[in-house]
């Protein structure tokens, strides 16, 4: 075999099924899934299939690996697609050719990057894999360059979560698709050029969790007293929490919540009912983010933004970045009259315009864009007489 007529691609639709059958018979782990983003290769030499491989999505946590980047486990959230799993690389029976494993995945790293651009639209920074002890030494790997980093504790992913016995761990190997790669990764901003859904994503730890609703206990509450289901605080703490971690829109915002868990909840101060402790519904939040006073709002998260936003950047938040995430607000029927007070309050710290203070604005129509978002461009100001107060 001259190992230069050797040349890798995509598999193509209708070789799926073959790609997947061949996989089955004869990798150890069996065939794998397409899920979320994912491509598979197939090797041909005089365009005979010699040997599948399979890029999938990173494992969800690692820990060596998360060492060796050095990121903080609440970066981790929105930085996952960035890495890719070789999850599976099969040389197929009868091609055992010295050197053809090297050739091959060679030639895949050098495409991988174009061709994830391509399918998925954003760029990778690192490459991992995951090779047994027992059965390889993973030569392939160390000859391509890619670093050992450690062993995983040899639990796996399933429906439930992790295997609740450990498995043999594996030896995990790394590959740099830049030379920057390990900076990029860890830095608590990540650069603009590399976010894939244009806002930067976190994870809370379990302390800025149980402190979030302490920053909001000041703020008046807009509901009537009968009827409150949910303490002011909780909500809000959920909100800014969800917007932290890069939802936008009160249906993400609402989805998050309900994706917390029974120990996310009872960080957050929500009310327990029948042993369980139960999320704002969306209505709930919706109404609270609506009618809630922007300024008290905004004051409170400056006092979260001294304590923590100062030192990483990424906790930072305030009043109009939070207005600003919430992208669906219903249009309204009518103007909405606002106390002159209320408005020249709003006009001072920045939330309207200094052309709407005075006596000749006292109503403010909400205009809202195509996809709902209300911003402070959007407000038309109606000259008529100031209702007193």
């Amino acid at each position: 075999m001259n190992l230069l007529e050797v040349f890798v691609r995509p598999v193509y639709l209708p070789e799926e099924q073959q790609f997947q059958k061949l996989m089955q018979e004869h990798h150890y782990l069996g065939a794998l899934p397409k899920i979320s983003e994912t491509i598979w290769y197939v090797a041909l030499w005089q365009e005979q299939w010699v040997a599948l491989l399979g890029f999938s999505a990173a494992a969800l946590k690692c820990s060596a690996r998360d060492r060796w980047i050095g990121w903080d486990f609440r970066h981790q959230y929105d930085r996952l697609k960035l890495i890719t799993n070789n999850s599976r690389f099969l040389i197929l029976p009868k091609w055992h050719v010295q050197n053809l494993a090297s050739r091959i995945l060679s030639l895949c790293q050098k495409r991988l990057l174009a061709d994830w651009q391509a399918a998925f639209g954003h760029q990778l920074l690192l490459l991992e894999t995951f090779v047994d002890p027992q059965r390889f030494s993973g030569t392939v790997y160390k000859a391509a360059n890619w670093k050992y980093v450690g062993d995983t504790k040899g639990f796996r992913r399933t429906r439930q979560g992790y295997s609740s016995k450990a498995q043999t761990p594996k030896m995990v190997f790394v590959k740099p698709l830049k030379s920057d790669a390990q900076a990029l990764l860890s830095q608590p901003i990540l650069d603009p050029a590399y976010r894939i859904t244009g806002d930067s994503k976190i994870m809370l730890s379990a302390e800025q969790m149980r402190s979030l609703p302490d920053f909001f206990t000041t703020i008046s509450d807009p509901r009537r007293s009968q009827g409150q289901r949910h303490r002011l605080a909780a909500v809000l703490a959920i909100a800014a929490g969800a917007i932290l971690c890069g939802m936008r829109g009160y249906q993400a915002i609402s989805d998050w919540a309900e994706s917390l868990s029974q120990n996310a909840l009872e960080r957050f101060g929500c009310r327990r009912r029948n042993g369980k402790y139960v999320v704002p519904s969306l209505s709930i939040i919706r109404n609270i983010l609506i009618s809630v006073d922007p300024i008290d709002l905004d004051r409170a998260l400056q006092l979260w933004n001294q304590r923590y936003g100062q030192q990483d950047e990424s906790l930072a938040i305030d009043g109009k970045t939070m207005c600003n995430a919430i992208a669906e607000r219903p249009p309204m029927k009518q103007p909405m009259a606002l106390p002159a007070e209320r408005l020249n309050k709003l006009t001072q710290n920045g939330f309207l315009p200094q052309t709407a203070a005075g006596t000749g604005a006292s109503r403010i129509a909400a205009i809202t864009s195509s996809t709902g978002t209300m911003t402070k461009t959007a407000v038309v100001y109606t000259p008529v007489m100031v209702r007193k107060t």
